[in-house]
């Protein structure tokens, strides 16, 4: 057996990392492993003190040598778990999770911590799955609130809401779980009651970054640009200035207007924002002046249309699947006041279990790396800076019936946006009805003159239809009795997305 060190020696490391003096702690501990290479007990504190240092790399280093000499650790699988997560190492660290629970079945917070990587990477009953034994193991806030993320990116908002109000029975003062209470509320439509958990989550927490963006997108959307603003400003969260500028223009501070652009090109500190080039363009054609921002100039040069064989074919049994799969599926409706005639689905259609919607999702990120190879070269941000790893930041079903249609908007989340259609009206007195118009203008900006170009994309069944995030769009109002049934869909860089539902 291999030498160890004495108790005397171990003690001033353990006293140094319990008082929280953990670049001490990191030092001394290594220096005690280079006289006792195969000390358990080192390896262990000095993991300890490198994550507590954000070294994270080092710290999954020393948990493994502390774990090579032993292996039945639940508590250090555990904390491995945790460093691999923060080093993006997602599936080792779901090992590490599971090798903890086999270790100890009871350990509700691996459970729930593996419940979050499943979470992240859309496997939605999975997640649900590990939150619920969590919680049948052990029920605390933190554990509500998780699941209820969950069910709301499941779309099933009645659940989701009953899970946020029970962590907060638990703990009044859980500002999170205020504020996703109030988007749930918000998703189906009660904004009344939405803005009143808005209110308390800011009496908790003033500057916290998911109310005051909140309150701030409620306050221009009801046209309160001036007021909207301030609580913008407070987030600093996402696309927070682009919505602030967003206000001043459609306040129609348009000098101010003029300066705050000004200010973030020259800067360049943001070269990538979608939203920021629906601005600048909508600004640039309405007093006839320049564009000088250079995200995606030109939006109609990037408008991609191409056939999903799989959906075209004659009788396409994938096309019966995804029809009956939004037939059958408990998913609940998103309020949206854009749609006349018609509804959408809440949650993330793409993160949900049914295989016909998984398949569809791997088939439009494949149509997403045919599109930048499409338009490889050219002289814009959208594609210079197209990322190496997309994700949905949103997907839904739109189910239009006669008169129905979507009125023009931006994806503010997006990067691309685009629809699947899988069904269309086949009963027209226009040729246009039912079809997709893009183009530079929409939502009530204020205009100058009305002269704003539009294109229009006349997509037939199975067809996938993509374009920048920055253009505005709609569905042409329909007169025949059919349905129009398309599934829409945002992608944008990998990573954390505050706004997972903004649609």
């Amino acid at each position: 057996m291999a030498k160890q060190p004495a108790q005397f020696e171990v003690q001033p490391v353990l006293g140094l990392y319990n008082s929280g003096k953990l670049a001490e702690a990191e030092v001394a501990a290594k220096k005690l492993i280079s006289h006792y290479p195969e000390t358990f007990i080192l390896y262990q504190v000095l993991g300890l003190a490198q994550d507590g240092l954000n070294k994270f790399d080092e710290a999954v280093d020393s948990y493994q040598k502390a774990l090579a000499l032993q292996p039945n650790t639940p508590d250090l699988h555990f904390n491995l778990g945790i460093a691999l997560t923060n080093v993006g190492r997602q599936e080792e660290a779901v090992k590490s999770y599971a090798q903890a629970i086999k270790l100890r079945p009871t350990f509700f917070e691996a459970y729930a911590n593996l419940g979050t990587i499943l979470q992240k990477q859309g496997k939605l009953e999975e997640a649900i799955k590990n939150y619920q034994h969590a919680l049948s193991i052990h029920e605390d806030p933190r554990g509500h609130f998780n699941l209820g993320t969950a069910l709301r990116d499941e779309g099933k908002l009645d659940e989701a809401i009953t899970h946020f109000k029970q962590a907060i029975a638990m703990f009044p003062n859980y500002a999170d779980a205020h504020n996703y209470l109030g988007e749930c509320y918000r998703d189906q439509g009660n904004m009344e009651d939405a803005v009143k958990k808005y209110f308390d989550t800011l009496a908790l927490n003033k500057n916290h970054p998911g109310a005051n963006y909140n309150m701030g997108e409620f306050l221009y959307l009801a046209g309160r640009y001036d007021e909207a603003v301030g609580y913008l400003e407070r987030s600093k969260l996402d696309d927070w200035q682009e919505r602030a500028l967003y206000c001043t223009y459609k306040a129609e501070h348009f000098d101010a207007f003029k300066t705050k652009l000004e200010n973030i090109v020259q800067t360049g500190a943001k070269h990538n924002a979608p939203f920021l080039q629906t601005l600048s363009t909508h600004y640039a054609t309405n007093f006839g002046v320049e564009d000088t921002y250079n995200f995606c100039k030109n939006g109609f040069d990037f408008v991609y249309q191409k056939s999903i064989p799989e959906l075209a074919e004659p009788d396409s049994q994938f096309l019966k699947d995804l029809l009956r799969d939004i037939d059958n599926t408990a998913i609940e409706v998103r309020a949206q006041a854009m749609i006349i005639n018609g509804k959408q689905s809440a949650g993330n259609l793409f993160k949900r279990p049914e295989a016909s919607f998984r398949k569809l999702g791997e088939i439009i990120k494949q149509e997403f790396l045919n599109y930048k190879n499409k338009f490889a070269g050219a002289d814009c941000e959208l594609i210079k800076s197209f990322p190496n790893e997309l994700e949905f930041t949103s997907s839904w079903y739109v189910r239009l019936r006669r008169g129905g249609f979507v009125d023009r908007h931006i994806h503010e989340v997006g990067w691309i946006s685009g629809a699947v259609y899988l069904v269309l009206p086949k009963d027209k007195k226009d040729p246009d009805e039912g079809c997709f118009e893009y183009g530079l203008h929409g939502d009530n900006y204020p205009l100058q003159h009305e002269n704003f170009p539009t294109g229009i994309a006349r997509p037939k069944v199975g067809d996938v239809v993509m374009f920048p995030s920055s253009l505005f769009h709609r569905t042409i109002p329909f007169t025949g009795n059919e349905e129009r049934i398309c599934i829409a869909f945002d992608l944008k860089p990998e990573g954390e997305i505050f706004r997972r539902s903004n649609y």
